[in-house]
C-alpha cells in the first residue's frame, strides 16, 4: 500500500513542478519591463460605497498623477455615510473629476456591477483604468506605466494590486503571500496566452472591450466578479497583456483581523466557481496538488517509507518553489515574503480548506 502512496507522491510533485517551472516560471523569469509613455486618453474609475475616510486620503493621490490626458470618474454607489459629500467637494476642487451618483435600483440593489456600468458609460475617454476606493498608486507615474502596455492589439492590461506591509504581523504575511501567489498565477497564465482573471484594484482596458461582451450582463446577478469574471469572459491571448513595473503597482490597507480577511477570501473563492471550465480545472488541480503534497509527506515520513527518497524529493520541490516565489516576489517588491514562504504556505492551505468547507454551508456576504 505504501508503495502506491509513494508513487502517487511522485506524481503530485511532478504536477507541482509543472506548475512552478512550466507555468509560473513564465513570470518569475521574465525580463524587466520598460515603460514607453503612450499618452492615451484615460478615464480612471473609482466606485465607492461608504468609503468616506478612504476617499479623503486616496482620491487626491489620483488627482496628482503626472499624466497629460486623464479624468477621474468617481461613482458613489448610494452611500449612507458622507462619501457623496466628499466626492462633491473633490468635483469642485479638481476640473478633471466627473461624479456619478447612483441611487438604489430595485432590480440591482447593492450590485457594484450596476454602479460600475453607469460610471463606464459616463466616462469620456477611450481607455479605462480601474482601482478601488481603498487603494492608492505606488507612484505619480501609475497611469503612465499601466497605459504604456497598451498596443493596437493588447487592449486589456492586468496590473498588480498589493497590500501594505505591517511589521510584526503574521496575518499580514499570509495576506501578502496569498496576494503574490494569486498575481503569479494570473500573470503567468496571461503570458502563456490563457488569461483568466485580474484584480479590480489595478486593471485597465479599452472601453470597447466592455461593450464587446455586453458589459457585465452575463453575470450581473452574481454580486462579485466585476473584475475577474469580466476578464474571464473578455480576455484572450490576442487582446491581453500584463504590467509589472514597480511604478504601475497599487496598494491597499490589509485586513486587520483574520475574520475580516477570511470573509473577504470567501467572496473571492466563491466567484471562481463561475470561471470557464479549463480555468476552474487548472486552479483546482493546483490546490489539490498542494494539499496532497503535505498529506502524503506526513504519511510517508510517519511510516519512514523510503524516507531518504522522500526527503530528497521534498528538498527538490522546496528549492524550485522557493526560487520561483523568490524571483516573482522580487519583481513585485515583496522580497521579505520568501523568508516566510514555507510557514505561510501551510497557513494559507489550511485557510483555503476552511473557506471551501464554510462556503458549502453558508453563502458569503458581498458588496456593502
Amino acid at each position: 500500500m505504501l508503495i502506491y502512496i509513494f508513487y502517487f507522491f511522485i506524481a503530485i510533485v511532478a504536477v507541482q513542478l509543472f506548475y512552478y517551472l512550466g507555468v509560473f516560471g513564465k513570470f518569475a523569469f521574465a525580463k524587466p519591463q520598460h515603460v514607453k509613455p503612450k499618452n492615451l486618453p484615460v478615464s480612471v474609475i473609482v466606485c465607492a460605497k461608504n468609503e468616506e475616510e478612504n476617499v479623503k486620503k486616496y482620491i487626491p493621490l489620483l488627482a496628482q498623477q503626472d499624466y497629460p490626458d486623464f479624468e477621474i470618474v468617481l461613482i458613489d454607489d448610494a452611500s449612507s455615510d458622507e462619501t457623496l459629500e466628499v466626492f462633491e467637494e473633490f468635483e469642485k476642487e479638481f476640473s478633471n473629476i466627473r461624479l456619478v451618483k447612483v441611487e438604489n435600483n430595485e432590480a440591482f440593489w447593492g450590485n457594484k456591477k450596476y454602479a460600475l456600468t453607469l460610471g463606464i458609460k459616463a466616462a469620456k475617454k477611450d481607455y479605462l483604468l480601474f482601482t478601488d476606493a481603498d487603494c492608492f498608486p505606488s507612484s505619480k507615474d501609475w497611469i503612465t506605466s499601466m497605459t504604456s502596455q497598451f498596443t493596437m492589439n493588447k487592449t486589456i492590461v492586468l496590473g498588480y494590486g498589493g497590500y501594505e506591509k505591517v511589521e510584526r504581523s503574521f496575518l499580514n504575511k499570509i495576506i501578502r503571500f496569498e496576494t503574490i501567489l494569486t498575481a503569479i498565477q494570473y500573470f503567468s497564465w496571461a503570458k502563456m496566452g490563457l488569461p483568466y482573471m485580474g484584480v479590480g484594484r489595478n486593471l485597465a482596458y479599452k472601453k470597447e472591450e466592455f461593450f464587446n461582451v455586453n458589459g457585465f450582463i452575463d453575470h450581473i446577478q452574481i454580486r462579485s466578479g466585476d473584475d475577474d469574471l469580466f476578464i474571464n469572459q473578455a480576455a484572450n491571448k490576442t487582446n491581453t497583456t500584463i504590467s509589472y513595473t514597480p511604478e504601475s503597482f497599487t496598494y491597499s490597507e490589509p485586513k486587520k483581523t483574520y475574520k475580516e480577511w477570511f470573509t473577504q477570501k470567501r467572496r473571492h473563492i466563491s466567484t471562481a466557481e463561475h470561471y470557464k471550465f479549463f480555468d476552474k480545472m487548472q486552479l483546482g488541480l493546483f490546490f489539490l496538488s498542494q494539499l496532497f503534497f503535505f498529506i502524503l509527506v506526513i504519511i510517508l515520513l510517519a511510516f519512514q517509507f523510503q524516507w531518504i527518497a522522500v526527503l530528497a524529493i521534498l528538498a527538490t520541490r522546496y528549492t524550485v518553489v522557493w526560487i520561483v516565489i523568490g524571483c516573482s516576489a522580487g519583481k513585485l517588491k515583496e522580497k521579505d515574503i520568501k523568508i516566510w514562504f514555507p510557514v505561510v504556505e501551510i497557513a494559507l492551505i489550511l485557510t483555503q480548506i476552511n473557506i471551501f468547507i464554510t462556503n458549502i454551508f453558508s453563502k458569503p456576504v458581498y458588496w456593502k
